[in-house]
Order: C-alpha cells, then sequence, then structure tokens
C-alpha cells in the first residue's frame, strides 16, 4: 500500500496541464505530452525536492485538480451508499475525498526522483467517450516497471481522470472497501467524520512541513 500510494500521484499528475489544451485531443496524447512537463517540474523544483507542502500543494492545485472529476470518483467508491446519502452528504463527501486524495498527491510528487513514464497505444475509437490509458514508469535506478492505468471520460471540457491503476490496484476500488466499513460502522455521517478527521491529521502534518 506505501508504494501503491507513492506512484497515485505519479499517475494523476500526468493530467496536470501548463496550457491551453483541446478538448479534441486524443487522450493518450494529452496524457503523454503533459506528463514530462509535471515530471519535469517535480524533479527540477528544489522546494518539492525538499518536501515543501506549500509548494507542492501549489502545483497540485493549479496543474491537478482541474483534470480530475472528484464527483464520479466519490460516488464511485461510495458505490451503492452514494444514493443513500442526501445532496448535502454528498457534497461533504466529495469535499472530503477531494482533500484525502490531494494530501496524498501531495505526498508522493515529493518523492519523484529519477522517473519516466512510458505510453502504450491506446486501444479505442474515435467517438469513445471513455478510454483507459496504459503506461509504465520506469526509473533510471533499474528495478521492475510500475505498471500504471488511467481511466479518463470525455466531459464538454475536455478529458477528466475519474480512477487509476497502480501495481494491479485500482484507487475507486481500494477506498471501495474503507468507505463501506465506515458507513456500516456509523453510517454516511460516520464516514464524513472519519475523511475529516484523517484530512486534520494530514493538516497538521502539512502544516509542520511549510
Amino acid at each position: 500500500m506505501k508504494m501503491f500510494t507513492k506512484f497515485i500521484a505519479i499517475a494523476v499528475s500526468a493530467l496536470a496541464f501548463s496550457g491551453a489544451a483541446s478538448a479534441q485531443e486524443a487522450p493518450d496524447a494529452l496524457v503523454k505530452r503533459i506528463s514530462s512537463e509535471v515530471l519535469d517540474t517535480a524533479k527540477n523544483d528544489k522546494d518539492i525536492q525538499s518536501g515543501n507542502n506549500t509548494r507542492i500543494m501549489q502545483l497540485v492545485e493549479q496543474k491537478i485538480l482541474p483534470y480530475v472529476d472528484f464527483e464520479r470518483m466519490t460516488q464511485l467508491a461510495a458505490g451503492r451508499f452514494w444514493r443513500q446519502a442526501t445532496p448535502d452528504q454528498q457534497k461533504q463527501l466529495i469535499t472530503e475525498f477531494r482533500s484525502l486524495l490531494v494530501y496524498t498527491y501531495a505526498g508522493a510528487l515529493s518523492q519523484v526522483r529519477d522517473q519516466k513514464i512510458e505510453f502504450k497505444p491506446l486501444r479505442a475509437a474515435p467517438t469513445d467517450t471513455e478510454v483507459e490509458v496504459n503506461s509504465q514508469v520506469i526509473s533510471a535506478r533499474g528495478g521492475e516497471p510500475i505498471q500504471l492505468s488511467y481511466r479518463l471520460e470525455k466531459k464538454a471540457d475536455g478529458w477528466k481522470l475519474y480512477d487509476v491503476n497502480v501495481l494491479g490496484a485500482w484507487l475507486v476500488e481500494a477506498y471501495k472497501g474503507t468507505f463501506a466499513n465506515e458507513i456500516n460502522k456509523g453510517g454516511i455521517d460516520g464516514l464524513i467524520k472519519a475523511l475529516s478527521d484523517k484530512n486534520k491529521q494530514l493538516a497538521a502534518r502539512s502544516a509542520g512541513k511549510k
């Protein structure tokens, strides 16, 4: 799980963006083009390398979050329980889950060193609105490549990430069990509280790294 968390950010960072992208751009081309920019930033920014959380969070907020569909990720992670939540509870779940993933991405970005991403040919029709982009992370220090897959959906404003597979495990599926356990113990509000408490812990830890 520790290595799983380490590479989540690398996978999601591939959707970060520094310029205006065409909504018609193929999803694999989009991911390939912008992934190098984010990895280069993480590798060469001294503040990020030193673990400066303010700089890392800034990178996440500006370049990653606009390309992640947190609403769909939260809905999928909640599964059948999503329909049991009120609109206000759904909103709170999205907010808390979003914060949790932001802290996860931020923590992992500081660990980027010499990795590079290689992409596999996209198997999708031009009319597809949901695709899976497959790639692998290779380290200059050797070792087995880390297999990564990205699920994206084409929205009105372009492609959005809604799930990531790292080391054979889908991110949403990994959280689905955690969500179900918390809901079974304390209902939807119990899950919201558990996520909120976790985010407060991460925020306090983050504040100490500024």
